[in-house]
């Protein structure tokens, strides 16, 4: 067997007026993150970390934002769509880590539905996958809210 990992890494700008996507779903909150797609750091994260793990480059290589039809686009399609290039390269997920780092809104909550969700686009078990998240703090661009990260390491293994 043939183990491989990878590292994500998706940052947004948070602005009024923009809805906040985390993990697949909808979060309530005053700010939202400014995107070309519905701008879903944790979900990207994870996307980039199972890209790099298969060897099939990164994000915006696969969906780039200068393509239109990504315009607006739900990221859980997009994960979809990674993990059946993934199934396709003969590699199966073993487990995801991910981290989002926001000041506000507190997101806690809502990580059991992430799970969920994700687990059943990557057809995996919801145990498989640890979603955390974090402040900084109030230092720096996230410290202040303008924006918004996420970190997502992956490991994948093959027959």
């Amino acid at each position: 067997m043939k183990f491989r990992t990878g590292i994500g890494y998706d940052v947004h700008q948070l602005s009024k007026g923009y809805p906040l996507y985390l993990g697949g779903i909808k979060i309530t909150s005053d700010t939202g993150a400014i995107g070309h797609s519905d701008a879903d750091v944790a979900i990207h994260a994870i996307i980039d970390a199972l890209l790099g793990a298969a060897n099939l480059r990164d994000i915006g290589y696969n969906y780039p934002d200068s393509d239109m039809k990504y315009k607006g686009i739900d990221s859980k399609l997009l994960l979809s769509d990674t993990a059946q290039k993934i199934t396709a390269k003969g590699f199966k997920i073993e487990n995801i880590d991910c981290i989002i780092c926001l000041q506000h809104p507190k997101i806690a909550i809502f990580i059991p539905q992430m799970q969920e969700i994700i687990a059943k686009i990557l057809n995996i078990d919801r145990e498989d996958i640890s979603i955390k998240a974090t402040t900084t703090e109030k230092l720096g661009f996230i410290g202040r809210e303008e924006g918004i990260a996420s970190y997502a390491v992956t490991l994948l293994s093959k027959y």
